[in-house]
């Protein structure tokens, strides 16, 4: 273990800026998003508090990652997305509480961790993408999506995608374990071909007339629609309108992007300071607007991108719950056998 922490060490370091890594005045971010995504935040952070910060981006194994460093890891906060890795994170025990009461004030506790592990920054909503050429309906809750009337017409990425868990997981909260169950049946009848893809695919399934519905987050169409370097990408994005589906409640299932305190944060005072300054309103809106999210908060105003999809009314179930559902989902779906494609 010794061996491996000090290669792993080793590894950062060329990583981050000479001087960053171990000095004073700098927050290291570890993140599985992009750089480009979050660096306008940080930037608007550095500019008001003169604080740097370094940005480790792993595409994967993050978590294992930090463990491995153990007490000597850089990491000062972890940045990234879903419920389900801010969840990973607290229970593979590299995060550490936060009761902070600017944070506290400034997300509301459905979007972070009772114990105070984890913080929600911005939400993306799980949608219908629609044919505009071949679906008249303006609305479609989550419900429908079992009706036969949509059988071979329904195109999704995996059922065990962590996108995919966080919707599901969400309906066994709301419906309960056996209405689910008979809900994930009726969708995969209702599947055009067996699951595959990211969500950008599904959008260019649409458009090759493949499927006339599919399961997507938001902020894929705003990446779609304003992809200058790939032209068929914008094709596929205005092939589709944005239908916000929703539970009884009359609300829609979303899921975040968030941030947490690493456990053995070598500059815990300058990480607690940026938490605060990303759980700001003025954060949040620079934050979402990068990435065609919403703000976290439900009275901050999107971009005008995003608003162009429609009204969101976000679900209020707490995020906590839906994660809590996350295994249970899973099993379903390998039960029901989703990801095998609609049954002959």
């Amino acid at each position: 273990m010794n061996s491996l922490r000090a290669i792993l060490l080793g590894t950062l370091a060329a990583g981050l800026s000479a001087g960053g890594a171990l000095a004073d005045g700098v927050v290291n971010i570890y993140t599985y998003r992009q750089p480009a995504l979050i660096q306008p935040v940080l930037d608007a952070f550095t500019k008001e508090t003169g604080i740097n910060t370094e940005v480790l981006f792993l595409d994967k194994g993050l978590e294992e990652r930090i463990l491995a460093e153990g007490q000597n890891s850089p990491a000062d906060v972890i940045m990234t997305v879903d419920i389900a890795r801010l969840t990973s994170a607290k229970a593979k025990g590299i995060t550490q509480p936060l009761n902070d009461e600017t944070v506290n004030k400034n997300i509301s506790a459905e979007y972070r961790d009772p114990d105070g592990h984890w913080f929600g920054l911005t939400k993306r909503a799980r949608v219908i993408y629609a044919s505009k050429d071949r679906v008249k309906d303006t609305s479609i809750t989550y419900a429908d999506l079992a009706d036969p009337k949509w059988k071979g017409k329904i195109c999704m990425r995996s059922g065990q995608h962590d996108y995919n868990l966080g919707l599901f997981g969400s309906a066994i909260a709301h419906w309960g374990p056996e209405k689910t169950e008979e809900w994930m049946k009726g969708l995969k009848a209702n599947l055009a071909h067996k699951p595959d893809g990211g969500d950008r695919p599904q959008a260019k399934s649409i458009a090759a007339g493949e499927c006339d519905i599919a399961i997507g987050n938001t902020y894929y169409v705003g990446l779609m629609r304003t992809n200058e370097k790939e032209p068929e990408e914008k094709e596929w994005g205005n092939a589709i309108n944005v239908l916000f589906p929703t539970f009884e409640n009359g609300l829609t299932h979303v899921n975040i992007s968030g941030a947490a305190l690493a456990k053995d944060a070598p500059h815990k005072e300058d990480a607690i300071k940026l938490i605060q300054f990303l759980s700001s309103d003025e954060a949040q809106r620079i934050y979402a607007e990068k990435n065609f999210e919403y703000p976290v908060e439900n009275g901050l105003e999107p971009s005008e991108m995003v608003k162009s999809f429609g009204e969101l009314k976000a679900d209020t179930l707490p995020l906590a719950d839906i994660a809590s559902h996350r295994k249970e989902a899973s099993e379903m779906v390998d039960r029901v056998g989703l990801d095998d494609g609609p049954s002959t």
